[in-house]
């Protein structure tokens, strides 16, 4: 029997406390201990979930799968959970439940998962704990801390909207440094004279080269059926503006992703604006302070990356 190989694969690690709700649990934990958590869990281990804020989009990004044979699937969410397998069972039966097709799952029992990330090909880790979020991403593996907010869907929507900024999160910080050590028209010089070199990988990258190969499998699959219309809308939003545009767009085409649908180049006007229109069933930056204005009506994933987060 071969092995099952994540190499050509979008991976996504998935803490349960991103998918689902957990604040009621968590808070036993907290207050009661450990051996009152778990017979909180065993108890209610056949009690449904409520759906948490990363939810939509993992529901999403799963059913892009049906374009692929249903034996290969491109899109592999494994979760990565700090319960041990007793426990976890009650996350693996609200998953059945909604029938998100996860089939993969790591029970660490109070370990830190952010070792098994590179094992698995992850792209992407995901969760609500800041402290594994923060380990993973100083390990140098793509990681985010999805805030807590409001559950944000429309259910006759079918797409899949994913913005992200650019700084920070798609690329590295080499830009932003200068912004910050010097200032802005030290920033716009420097991105003038570098407009047609490319910036350096940052934390989601790779992120953004899976999903960038998979609206090309849309575009495929769409030329095969006519009925079928595309699903999967990405968004760059970010506080540049022009002349510093340029460099973003030069570095998209170099890494060859070149099916980024919006871009919006802000140049210091309120991201929240602009995202509440776009809607966004997830939205990826590094700077929190962006974050917190929009965490109430989207699904909001802070990147702790680069110079934005240095402790001063």
């Amino acid at each position: 029997m071969s092995g099952y190989d994540l190499e050509q694969k979008l991976v996504i690690g998935l803490a349960s406390s991103a998918l689902f709700n957990l604040e009621e649990s968590d808070e036993i934990f907290r207050t009661q201990g450990e051996l009152a958590y778990r017979e909180y869990q065993h108890e209610h281990e056949n009690t449904l979930l409520d759906q948490g804020v990363a939810f939509p989009f993992i529901q999403r990004l799963l059913s892009l799968n049906s374009i692929f044979p249903k034996d290969k699937p491109f899109v592999e969410v494994i979760l990565l959970s700090r319960n041990d397998p007793n426990t976890g069972l009650r996350v693996m039966n609200s998953i059945e439940h909604y029938g998100l097709g996860i089939k993969r799952a790591i029970f660490l029992q109070g370990r830190t998962p952010h070792k098994y990330i590179d094992a698995f090909n992850i792209s992407l880790f995901l969760s609500a704990n800041e402290t594994d979020v923060n380990q993973a991403i100083i390990a140098g593996y793509p990681a985010g801390l999805i805030l807590k907010g409001h559950i944000f869907d429309v259910a006759h929507d079918e797409e899949l909207r994913i913005a992200f900024d650019f700084d920070g999160v798609i690329a590295d910080d080499a830009s932003e440094k200068i912004y910050k050590e010097k200032d802005l028209d030290a920033f716009i010089e420097n991105e003038k004279n570098l407009a047609d070199q490319p910036a350096n990988e940052g934390p989601l990258h790779k992120l953004l080269k899976e999903l960038s190969t998979l609206q090309k499998e849309e575009l495929k699959y769409q030329s095969q059926h006519s009925d079928y219309e595309s699903r999967l809308r990405i968004s760059i939003v970010t506080a540049r503006n022009a002349p510093a545009h340029k460099r973003v767009i030069n570095s998209l085409r170099s890494w060859g992703i070149e099916t980024i649908n919006e871009a919006f180049f802000l140049g210091g006007i309120e991201k929240r604006k602009v995202l509440e229109i776009l809607q966004p069933h997830i939205f990826f930056d590094d700077q929190v302070g962006h974050l917190e204005k929009t965490a109430d009506s989207i699904a909001s994933v802070h990147i702790p990356f680069g110079v934005a987060n240095k402790k001063s």
